[in-house]
């Protein structure tokens, strides 16, 4: 039930409901101006970040956590007792206003739960971004969710009003999602990513698609995952594949019964999908039937290199560009600067600090000009004991699930 409420307190609701969608590169804030420039509002601000690396500021809020659906893991799931509320185009449109006008966002995420049916809840989404494009001539990026089962002329009409929009996948296979989100379909969300594929342009989607994983829900191993991942960024040209680990916010025989969500294992996850991106991995680089999970203790670079140390040490002045991005501490921009550099002068490993290689990581897998780091040979448990030293700061870094609010 739905009951009346301010503005204001629709916008904690609203905002704090959309914290678990992971389809922007989010996280949440409440530090206030204090006497300084901006203002990172403490209700729904989140960060993506554009092609050039700027960073954007973006509202995040759903248009309502009201929904037909009863999926287990869903906090705004049908049956569950939650506070309800539900934004008016116009009221969506004062806040994205206020807000840009006040240098707090950038942007808009416009999500929302499914109310009466998909096309209705997409025709109240269009005419939100609608207003804001063509009454209020907002031009500034906008991120919406399409909904699944929504009729294709409405995908298609929405997709020229936004920069990028995002159909979740939920779960990593067919069989998980049937488990825990029955209402949901498949066919519904792969009919979106290929329309938005086949009609993508610079009026349509500029911004490309991407989706979401709920990882730690159901079964599936990495490997599954990241197979799962590496299809979709082929078949759809996806520009982003999301993993968010999975939060116990509902009781359900269904569900594993964990304390903490995995965060770790959504920071591997990450870790491997970068390496597919920009590091010319592919999967079966990564894992196998034998390593279907990654060592939770080393980062997927540092562990397949220990897994294949009869590949190193590389040779610094000699190895090919993709070599070098095999080697842990060495990234595509450090990996670049060693190419044109030793084409100067023969690179030592005092010159390798100042092209930001991470040595500390590095020097167990190259020789720079023939000479090993170490005097003496050196083990395999003897470099990964040091590795995990190195990565367990980092480990604990990564602390809790980040929150809009204050506790």
């Amino acid at each position: 039930m739905v009951i009346k409420m301010d503005l204001k307190e629709k916008l904690i609701i609203l905002s704090d409901s959309a914290k678990y969608d992971a389809s922007c590169s989010s996280s949440g804030s409440s530090r206030k101006n204090a006497n300084g420039v901006g203002n990172a509002a403490y209700s729904g601000i989140c960060h993506s970040f554009a092609n050039d690396g700027r960073c954007i500021s973006l509202l995040k809020i759903l248009m309502t956590n009201s929904c037909i659906f009863d999926c287990k893991y869903c906090i705004n799931r049908r049956s569950n007792n939650v506070k309800r509320a539900i934004f008016t185009p116009e009221e969506i449109c004062t806040i994205t206003i206020n807000f840009y006008k006040r240098n707090y966002i950038e942007g808009l995420f416009l999500s929302s739960g499914i109310i009466k049916s998909p096309d209705y809840t997409m025709e109240k989404i269009i005419e939100t971004v609608y207003l804001l494009r063509n009454k209020y001539h907002f031009n500034g990026y906008i991120h919406a969710k399409a909904i699944p089962g929504a009729s294709e002329y409405l995908l298609k009409k929405l997709g020229k009003l936004v920069d990028r929009l995002s159909a979740n996948i939920e779960l990593p296979s067919d069989n998980s999602l049937k488990l825990l989100a029955p209402q949901k379909s498949v066919n519904k969300i792969d009919k979106i990513m290929t329309t938005v594929k086949e009609n993508k342009s610079r009026f349509f989607v500029p911004a490309g698609q991407s989706t979401q994983m709920i990882i730690g829900a159901s079964s599936e191993t990495d490997l599954d995952i990241l197979n799962k991942s590496e299809h979709l960024y082929n078949k759809y040209e996806l520009k982003r594949v999301f993993y968010s680990a999975y939060i116990p916010v509902n009781s359900d025989k269904l569900l594993p019964t964990i304390k903490m969500p995995p965060l770790v294992r959504e920071n591997r996850l990450y870790q491997a999908d970068w390496l597919l991106r920009f590091y010319g991995y592919k999967v079966d680089n990564l894992l196998d039937k034998n390593n279907p999970n990654f060592n939770i203790l080393l980062d997927p670079k540092a562990d397949w290199a220990l897994r294949h140390l009869d590949e190193y040490p590389k040779e610094i002045n000699k190895a090919s560009y993709y070599d070098l991005l095999k080697i842990p501490g060495i990234g595509p921009k450090s990996a670049q600067k060693i190419i044109n550099a030793r084409k100067v002068f023969k690179i030592e490993f005092s010159d390798l600090k100042k092209m930001n290689v991470s040595i500390k990581r590095a020097m167990y897998f190259i020789t720079c000009n023939g000479k090993y780091y170490f005097n003496n040979a050196i083990s395999k448990g003897f470099i990964e004991s040091n590795l995990i030293l190195d990565s367990k700061e980092k480990i604990e870094s990564i602390g809790t699930q980040l929150t809009l609010f204050n506790e």
